[in-house]
């Protein structure tokens, strides 16, 4: 097991999404606590110390990056990363969210184990 700094959120509305992050962070040594919308989260991330968040980019009461921005206002040192099967890497809102500073990777869905644990250690 890693230290307990090594925490990360897991936001997606879809279970199976939930529960493959979880499990390839779980393989790893790392925790994690999920939600399955933007208000979880948010209480979440008033609550616990997170290394990490990966952001689903469509939720049922909230958008990603308003969650992102939302997020940064809490705990500004928070790393983000957004998960999606709507968006691309070169889209120019996730462009723009990363120039910004609002999140600080992007990972496609369907995503591999290995793309997760590069994001992490990058991050």
């Amino acid at each position: 097991m890693k230290n307990q700094d090594d925490v990360f959120l897991i936001v997606d509305d879809e279970p199976d999404m939930c529960w493959a992050l979880e499990n390839i962070l779980k393989k790893n040594g790392f925790c994690s606590k999920k939600a399955s919308n933007g208000r979880k989260a948010l209480e979440l991330v008033k609550q616990n110390r997170f290394r990490l968040g990966f952001l689903d980019a469509k939720l049922p009461d909230i958008e990603g990056l308003q969650l992102a921005k939302k997020i940064r206002n809490v705990d500004p040192l928070v790393r983000i990363v957004i998960v999606s099967g709507y968006f691309y890497r070169d889209d120019a809102d996730i462009l723009n969210a990363q120039k910004q500073g609002l999140i600080n990777d992007f990972i496609a869905k369907p995503f591999s184990h290995n793309e997760v644990l590069k994001i992490i250690e990058r991050l």
